[in-house]
Order: structure tokens, then sequence, then C-alpha cells
């Protein structure tokens, strides 16, 4: 019997695409009658232009690119929705040799604290500008993209200016670890496992990640030509229960081994397995023999990681404002909002009996440790979803959130 629906898909070669790529691979696209082609790309700019003009249906993607796309940030427009997040978490900042060991003269230890670890950075960053020394530079994927906007929130927090004393640039993930190692750039912010890569190379060190700059926070999702998922709701619906049948089965522990496997061929990682163990178990290798494990570093499943939370837009959103990416409007307000679909996700999920929060947004950063929520069907708890400077984001109260960021 053939398969009813073909989907085309594009990905980035990060771990984070495991729930998408084991969906294709371990047969659970299969299962709900999906033929699913995937396409591995080069950059995240490529993905976006390849969904715009209709190469693929659907994409990994990073969680602010579809707001982006709708809010005409994008060289060409496309209307893209988001009906599944691909997991929390994921990603770190890593800094070259020499600047850790600038850190490490002002206080900075392998513990991964965003204060303390900001705190030494600010100290360095100051002292190279004082010598009249160039300021560093910092890579991030994309301008529109998680890691820009949790780089920036992280250095401004800790009293660094991110516009002013340092450099952003943008370079694609499976670069980042060679362009620190040439000394091209002095740190970057990205996914696993290409943080790990420069630090089993030798030429890195981890100095924080996002799950302790915001736990348990968005990153990937799953972005959808609107077109298409009008046109295929049947095609959607079946994609949206197959990942999350995929995304069950990568959050199982006794699935890591088969995982890491799936993820190193070179179709997709092309790296081996034990580079992708960090990601998997929590357990990060820091640079200069330490060592630590991270509470709910990366989630693919657990604590309603799937559920694509209006309040995640919204937050990214603010970003973008206080940025200079897009204007603070009412109308751009609405797109932002209306980009994230919680409706796509609980219709096609609801006749699995799964848990489906009740609410379409929540306050971010009000959760001090895992916390029971209401929903529907099977009962669902929320993790810590803290901050690291202890700000509140109430997406009701979106005007006083911004008022009280602009560069802070």
């Amino acid at each position: 019997m053939g398969a009813e629906h073909q989907i085309t898909a594009g990905f980035m070669p990060l771990f984070d695409s495991a729930v998408l790529v084991a969906a294709g691979e371990l047969g659970f696209a299969a299962r709900e009658g999906i033929d699913l082609t995937l396409h591995r790309e080069t950059s995240w700019a490529n993905i976006r232009d390849r969904i715009a003009i209709g190469h693929f249906d659907l994409a990994h993607m990073l969680g602010p690119m579809p707001l982006a796309c709708n809010l005409g940030l994008t060289p060409l427009a496309s209307e893209t929705i988001v009906p599944f997040s691909l997991g929390l978490g994921g990603n770190c900042v890593t800094i070259s040799n020499a600047v850790w060991a600038g850190m490490e003269a002002h206080g900075a230890v392998p513990d991964l604290d965003p204060a303390r670890a900001g705190a030494a950075l600010r100290a360095f960053i100051r002292e190279r500008a004082a010598a009249g020394r160039d300021p560093l530079r910092f890579a991030v994927v994309h301008p529109h993209s998680g890691h820009n906007y949790e780089l920036r929130y992280w250095l401004a927090a800790c009293g660094i200016d991110p516009s002013r004393e340092i450099e952003i640039v943008i370079v694609p993930p499976p670069f980042m670890a060679d362009a620190l190692a040439a000394g091209r750039i002095d740190g970057y912010c990205v996914g696993e496992p290409w943080n790990s890569a420069a630090v089993a190379a030798g030429t890195g060190h981890i100095v924080t990640v996002k799950a302790l700059l915001w736990r348990n926070s968005p990153e990937k999702v799953i972005g959808a030509r609107k077109a298409w998922a009008e046109q295929s709701p049947e095609a959607l619906a079946a994609l949206l229960r197959a990942l999350h049948h995929s995304a069950r089965w990568c959050q199982d522990p006794a699935n890591r081994d088969e995982l890491a496997a799936v993820m190193a061929q070179r179709g997709f990682l092309g790296l081996p397995p034990a580079v992708q163990m960090p990601i998997l178990t929590g357990r990060l290798r820091l640079g200069g023999g330490a060592e630590l494990n991270i509470d709910d570093f990366f989630v693919p499943f657990d604590k309603a990681a799937n559920f694509p939370w209006k309040s995640h837009a919204l937050w990214f959103y603010t970003q973008m404002v206080r940025w200079g990416h897009v204007a603070h409007t009412p109308e751009n307000l609405a797109i932002a909002r209306d980009c994230y679909r919680p409706d796509l996700y609980r219709s096609a999920l609801k006749p699995l009996g799964v848990a489906l929060p009740g609410a379409n947004a929540k306050v971010e950063g009000a959760l001090k440790v895992a916390t029971p929520v209401g929903s529907a069907g099977a009962s669902l708890a929320l993790g810590p979803d803290g901050f690291f400077d202890g700000q509140i984001f109430d997406p009701d109260e979106i005007d006083a959130y911004i008022a009280s960021q602009s560069h802070r």
C-alpha cells in the first residue's frame, strides 16, 4: 500500500532536528501514511528561502524565523506557521581558550553559571578596551534566531552592550568550531553538537548553556508553509502525530544509542555518536578537563516540549523589538501572536488522548519547580522556566516588558 501523503521537509545538521529525522528514518511517518522526504541544508538562509519558493512543505526551523517570515523581514515573503516545537534547550555559548584564560583571570570558574561567567566576560572586555584592542567577535547562526536573542539577553543582563562592546557575525552551525579554531571568531552560540565538537578538538571552552539562561526554553520548531498547511490539513495532522510518537521515542534513555547511531550518519550529522552523547545525557565536557551534568539540557518531549506556546513566540517578538529588528505596533504584535498554532497541535493529537495544555500561553519565568498544569487528556507537568536574572515575561503585559528592557 502506498503512502497517502507526500511531504518534503528541510533540516539543518543539528541534533535538535532529531525528532524530525527519527520520524522519517525509524518509521513513525510511514506508520501515519506519510512518505517523508528529508533534505539536509547548509544554512538557515537556505531553509528560509526554500520554504518561501515552495521547495519544502515544512522545515526544522529556528523558533523566531517564522515570525521574521510573517513580519516581512525576509527577502522572499512567505507566510509560515508553527504547529509543533521540536524541543527545549540544547544550545551553549562556546569561547576560545584564549578568551577563557582571560575570563579566568577575572574570576570565571567552569560551573556554567551565567551571572558569574557574564561578570568575568564583562571585566575581560573592559580590560581589552582599555588596552585599545579590537572588540571580541561572537558568531550566531542567523539574525532571527534564539541564539542571537539569548546571547544578547545574557550579555545585556550582565552589563555588556552587545551592540557596542562586541561584534556579532553570522556563521552557519557546522562551520562554527572551525571558525573558532582558525581564529576568525572568539566565541559563538550554537546548538549541539557544534559546541562539544570544539571541546573535543581542544579549541573551545563552553561557558554557559541555554538551559541555565532560560530554563526549558524554546529552540527549534516545525515551520510549515501556511498555504500548504491549509491545502493539506490531513497530511499536516498525520505528520504532527508522527512527530509526537518520534519525540516520545527520542526522550526515552533506552533509545539513546540507536538515536545517536541514526544521527551519526553522513546524511544527518556525520559526527561520531560520542560527540552527540552530551546532548542526550546532559553531561557536558566544558574544556580543560571540566565536566558537568545539566538538568533539562535538551528536552525533546517531556514538559510539554512539543507544544507551540504563543508566549514563546511573543517573547521572541519582544527581543526582535528590543534589538531593532521590527517596530512594536499592534499589527506586528498580532502577526507574532498568530504565528504559533496550538489549535492545530491540539486538533491533531486529541484523538491520541495525550496531555494537551488547556492554555495557549503562559507567564514565562514564573515556575521555580516542576508544576502540574490544567490539561485535557493525561496529566501534564511543566518544568521550571526561570530566566537567570529573575525576570518574568507576562504575555499579557507586552508593552511594560518591552519598556523595561530597552537595552538594559
